[in-house]
């Protein structure tokens, strides 16, 4: 008599589970994203690969730290997003759109520390010969880089632990698979227990574990949101395809600050570290362009220079456009009515687009003044200085509020040759500048006034 297979229904976005299919999660509210799935059997195996006692407590003050130093990748700007380096024992999760250049980051990264450490590359997506050929079109050290073609992780960790390499790159997790169960490769509970086995040997021998995750098209990383739970570091590697500049964002960090960002450029030679982020964002010809001007932003543990563009043109329609790229939309309606209400400009007939240049995403409360002064500036067809710079929080009372890190912001605009900074009161340094003047405000009507 032959056993009745159990099956299971599965959430792809948040690994909610159901004994029947649903058109809408309960839990995460997301539409179709339900997949059957066999049930595997509850006979899974787990290997403790650091010798210790198992089922044994031990007190925290017990608990020997040790204090090793981080590993450089040889990428100046990943080492930043990572927070300083790679933490020996860490997951670190990557993940892009097809073809952004996560193979060749990983490929570039351990070629270099394949020099002072052992390291293996596991390859589920490419063919030895594909990987040899980036390697050497792009003129890296592949004498000592071990390279494993296999996507069962059983296989890989055997070997893992007859070599014991310092650093496990899997690429990617989406094709792997495990015995233990009895789905196919890319499935939630594949991709939950691959990345699971793969954590719990990276913690137990102290292994620096990356990973490389697909994305879905709404640009979130596929599979359960349980793996990023797992991981310690979850980078994201952003950037057109016909672009030549990528980032690389760390939007969750044990070990280093959240939101830093790492610069590259892609060249024939892979990919290029940027030494000095804040020039690609900014134009040389601001002086002729009316409604574009320079604002400081904080990303990470940095100050970057970004250069917000404003255009502003009659409206035929009953309600005028607002449209922002690389800022949020909501709050560009909300700095308008604050323009009308305090400063006596009104925008209700015109359509108002604002950009911030070179594709980063500007998430902070200090690019309010920015805005509404580039707005301004297009609105009047009057450029503004090139040599000024500015940065403040624009409040619902026209108060214009201090940001954090203003001083390195200000150090910030005088190294790339600025003038003029226009900034909160509660931001003025205690000592002034050489070649900077700094011009502080208590609230809206004063900017402009200044301007």
């Amino acid at each position: 008599m032959s056993t009745k297979i159990k099956t299971t229904f599965t959430c792809t976005e948040c690994g909610a589970q159901s004994l029947k299919w649903l058109g809408q999660c309960p839990d995460c509210n997301a539409w179709n994203t339900y997949t059957e799935e066999i049930l595997a059997p509850s006979s899974t195996r787990y290997t403790n690969y650091s010798g210790q006692l198992a089922n044994q407590s031990i007190l925290l003050a017990n608990v020997k730290v040790q204090h090793e130093s981080r590993l450089l990748t040889g990428l100046p700007e990943l080492d930043r997003a990572l927070g300083g380096g790679l933490v020996p024992g860490s997951a670190v999760l990557i993940g892009g759109d097809p073809g952004i250049g996560k193979s060749t980051l990983l490929l570039q990264t351990l070629c270099a520390l394949s020099q002072f450490h052992e390291t293996l590359y596991v390859t589920g997506e490419e063919s030895l010969q594909q990987v040899a050929m980036r390697a050497r079109r792009l003129g890296l050290a592949e004498d000592k880089l071990k390279l494993f073609p296999e996507t069962q992780i059983e296989k890989i960790l055997n070997l893992a632990e007859q070599q014991r390499p310092s650093l496990l790159a899997i690429d990617s997790i989406q094709t792997m698979y495990t015995e233990a169960v009895p789905s196919a490769p890319g499935s939630v509970s594949q991709v939950r227990e691959s990345a699971a086995q793969l954590v719990r040997y990276a913690k137990q021998t102290g292994t620096a574990l990356f990973l490389i995750g697909h994305v879905t098209k709404e640009g979130t990383l596929a599979g359960p949101r349980v793996l990023e739970h797992m991981v310690d570091t979850v980078l994201y590697f952003e950037g057109e395809q016909d672009h030549r500049f990528r980032i690389i964002r760390a939007i969750k960090n044990r070990f280093g600050a959240v939101n830093e960002l790492g610069i590259f450029a892609m060249t024939d030679k892979g990919l290029r570290t940027i030494t000095n982020p804040s020039a690609i964002f900014l134009s040389h010809q601001r002086e002729h362009n009316p409604g574009s001007i320079v604002m400081s932003t904080w990303e990470g543990t940095r100050p970057l220079l970004v250069e917000i563009q404003a255009l502003v043109d009659q409206s035929h329609l009953a309600n005028p456009r607002r449209v922002t790229v690389g800022l949020e939309q909501n709050r560009l309606a909300m700095l308008l009515a604050v323009l009308h209400r305090h400063g006596g400009i009104a925008t209700y007939d015109q359509d108002v687009f604002v950009n911030a240049v070179g594709g980063v995403k500007v998430s902070e409360t200090a690019a309010d003044l920015a805005v509404l002064l580039a707005i301004l500036s297009s609105l009047k067809n009057k450029p503004l200085p090139s040599e000024l710079m500015v940065f403040g929080e624009i409040g619902l009372a026209g108060e214009v509020r201090p940001v954090q890190s203003g001083q390195d912001r200000l150090n910030e605009a005088q190294k790339h040759g600025f003038k003029k900074a226009i900034i909160p009161k509660g931001n003025v340094p205690r000592q002034a500048f050489d070649s900077l003047e700094v011009i502080p405000v208590q609230n809206l009507s004063e900017a402009l006034s200044v301007i």
